[in-house]
């Protein structure tokens, strides 16, 4: 990903720039100005071009530093991500509570009046919540600590899922909502109770599981009562009564088809979607607004990384699927490691088909989120600290291969 990102902001000669497809407008406004001496990068936005080679550090700065953590690091990790994306859908609700312009909203271009959360797009916020039922999946099913514990992390884990289902609903999206309905399907079959034995060990806890119904039963109840009250499941109501906007966004990925073509084999380059649009917009799709992206990934990905992006996407596919079913048809499914693999193959699955219809990894919150997953799905180390094969110490302390 690096290389072909480096690859489209190196300056190329004249001659080869002009000989590349889609650059014969470009070309004559070069022949008309007296500028056709000019080097140019491969992307048609160059600006744009270094902003996504830039934007991959992010991600690489989470998995150089997650790499480097032993085994139950990694695994605490997941309690991170799941109270961060709740914290997310709660403040979503304030935001619909509150006024549609008030501080709630972090982003100056945003979706004012929806539950966006930390985001600036409803759509990325509920795939993020409807990520977290895998999630929520994998850490009820833990097995380590004592049987009370193991029962404390299925009740949170149990209240948390319930309280996502109207979180989700108010945010208003509908591929957010289509994509958790199978992460929550998913999350369910994912689902194992913790096996009990001698490394669990029945102890005080000092937390009373009473009291943590009590609290799951208030906020369950309260939460129903705000969307009811509020009638927001506005989700279920765009389900239903797309708008005319919307509508649209099939006429665009034709156009964007189009593009890919006009600028076959290498693309129109990286960042460069919203002027190669421009310049091929159909007449009676131009209004007030603008396309910022495809709002489908893999289109757009083949539209401004042409064939070698398409090529990288088909090896990301073929070795995703590859692992996948290595890890689904493994008969040691209760270890842990197989579990976070399993869970985080369903939330990759997820992200990649709520990209046909947004572009959720676009976010640096996303691409975080991501390159944790796959730090989980690429484990290739079963676990077998069950069986006894692995010892407690080498399971602590191991660094990750």
């Amino acid at each position: 990903m690096f290389v072909v990102a480096v690859l489209h902001i190196i300056p190329l000669p004249p001659e080869m720039w002009h000989s590349l497809s889609g650059r014969s407008d470009v070309k004559a406004i070069d022949a008309l100005t007296g500028m056709g001496a000019a080097w140019r990068p491969l992307t048609l936005t160059p600006a744009n071009g270094w902003h996504a080679l830039l934007s991959l550090f992010t991600p690489l700065a989470v998995l150089l530093f997650a790499i480097q953590l032993n085994r139950n690091d990694q695994r605490r990790l997941l309690p991170v991500v799941i109270a961060l994306a709740t914290l997310s859908g709660f403040l979503g609700l304030l935001q619909i509570i509150g006024d549609p312009g008030g501080p709630l909203y972090f982003y100056r271009i945003t979706n004012n009046g929806s539950a966006v959360g930390l985001f600036a797009n409803r759509n990325h916020a509920a795939v993020l919540l409807g990520c977290l039922f895998p999630m929520l999946s994998a850490f009820a099913s833990t097995a380590q600590g004592t049987a009370d514990q193991q029962r404390q992390r299925m009740l949170v884990a149990a209240a948390v899922a319930i309280v996502l289902i109207p979180l989700i609903l108010v945010t208003g999206s509908r591929s957010g909502l289509i994509v958790s309905i199978f992460g929550l399907i998913l999350g369910v079959l994912l689902f194992r109770r913790p096996v009990t034995g001698r490394i669990v060990r029945r102890g005080d806890t000092g937390f009373r599981l009473g009291a943590v119904q009590i609290f799951a039963c208030i906020a369950v109840v309260s939460l129903g009562l705000i969307s009811y009250i509020f009638s927001r499941a506005e989700a279920i109501d765009r389900l239903f009564s797309p708008s005319a906007g919307e509508d649209t966004r099939t006429e665009f990925w034709g156009a964007s088809l189009d593009m890919f073509w006009k600028y076959f084999p290498l693309g129109s380059g990286s960042g460069s979607f919203v002027e190669a649009y421009q310049i091929i917009e159909p007449q009676h799709l131009l209004n007030e607004t603008y396309l910022n992206h495809a709002h489908n990934d893999w289109i757009e990905i083949a539209v401004t990384y042409g064939i070698p992006g398409i090529l990288l996407l088909a090896l990301a596919v073929l070795l995703y699927l590859k692992r996948s079913f290595a890890i689904w048809s493994t008969s040691n499914g209760t270890g842990q490691s197989i579990a976070f693999s399993r869970m985080a193959g369903i939330c990759i699955a997820m992200l990649g088909f709520a990209s046909a219809a947004d572009y959720p990894l676009r976010t640096p919150t996303m691409m975080c989120v991501f390159a944790i997953l796959w730090l989980w799905f690429a484990d290739n180390r079963l676990d077998r600290s069950v069986e006894g094969t692995i010892s407690r110490k080498e399971d602590r302390d191991g660094p990750y291969q």
